[in-house]
């Protein structure tokens, strides 16, 4: 077993591993639905830092890779739902780009502009890309595609939470057994 990290640097205390730990963990939670932030990530590095104080004595490098298996799988779900509602309903190149810019700008906007901002941006985008079809056509398809771009996205974010208290969950059930 490796050996625990407070052997390792017993000049810093216990507890400002503990808090580092706990901070990156409190963090990742919040990136979770902040896209800014590597959520799933932050979460992984929290709880590695916090097998590591204890010599991965509780939380055994083989509950490490479980969490580290579940963070892969929010990290993937990212990309895949908001491409499977977009695919969904047909939506363009432009209404994918328009629901990106839609989310990076809703995070300046605060909560409300991040749970809609991604709608707006999908349906601009994908008014841009029917530029040219009847403007009834094209302004349906744009609220089709922005709806279910923006479905995606809310679906997307709900299973990654519930991927990352997996994680949390995974770490203190591995603690305590």
């Amino acid at each position: 077993m490796p050996e625990a990290l407070s052997a390792l640097m017993p000049q810093v205390p216990l507890a400002v591993w503990w808090l580092l730990a706990s901070g990156l963990v409190a963090v990742g939670i919040v990136g979770t639905v902040m896209p800014v932030l590597p959520g799933a990530a932050l979460v992984l590095a929290g709880l590695a830092l916090a097998a590591w104080i204890d010599g991965f004595v509780r939380v055994t490098p083989i509950a490490l890779a479980v969490i580290a298996a579940l963070a892969v799988l929010a990290w993937l779900t990212d990309y895949v739902a908001a491409l499977l509602g977009a695919k969904t309903v047909g939506a363009s190149r432009w209404a994918l780009v328009g629901a990106a810019l839609g989310t990076v700008l809703g995070i300046f906007a605060g909560f409300i502009g991040l749970l809609f901002l991604p709608f707006v941006g999908a349906v601009l985008g994908e008014l841009w890309a029917q530029r040219e079809r009847s403007a009834a056509g094209g302004a349906n398809q744009a609220l089709k595609v922005g709806l279910g771009t923006w479905i995606g996205l809310l679906i997307g974010t709900a299973v990654k939470l519930a991927l990352v208290f997996a994680m949390v969950g995974a770490f203190v059930l591995a603690w305590l057994i």
